[in-house]
């Protein structure tokens, strides 16, 4: 079985919010088990797999502005601030330190509780 992590980070790279999830379910089906647990935020930068239009109204109803670029397929593209996007490289340095655990980076744990929990030690560290 393969894993993949989804996560939310603070403007400073922190992890705040994680879940594990199937490797072949899309990223915009887990972010609505994510989105109860959002804290408050004024942006979310996200990429391709997280556009949908439900998961926009949603945020735009919490007051979050999205900066998540059009998937390719998309028949009338969405603009987004592509300045401020590049923020996202904070995210990809958290995966980066997360993945320094070589425990993590090449998933031996079969179960994915017990991976989520190597992931969970390894982010009270980098927190």
């Amino acid at each position: 079985m393969n894993f993949k992590l989804h996560a939310v980070c603070d403007g400073q790279g922190r992890p705040l919010i994680m879940l594990v999830s199937e490797g072949q379910m899309s990223d915009h089906k887990v972010a609505a088990l994510m989105i109860d647990a959002f804290p408050k935020a004024k942006a979310l930068l996200a990429d391709r797999g997280y556009d949908a239009d439900w998961f926009r109204t949603a945020l735009e109803q919490r007051g979050i502005t999205t900066f998540i670029p059009s998937k390719t397929n998309r028949k009338v593209p969405i603009p987004h601030d592509t300045v401020l996007y590049r923020q996202r490289h904070k995210v990809e340095k958290m995966f980066g330190k997360l993945k320094d655990w070589r425990r993590i980076h090449t998933r031996y744990d079969r179960c994915a509780q017990t991976f989520m929990s190597a992931i969970c030690i390894n982010a009270t560290v980098i927190f």
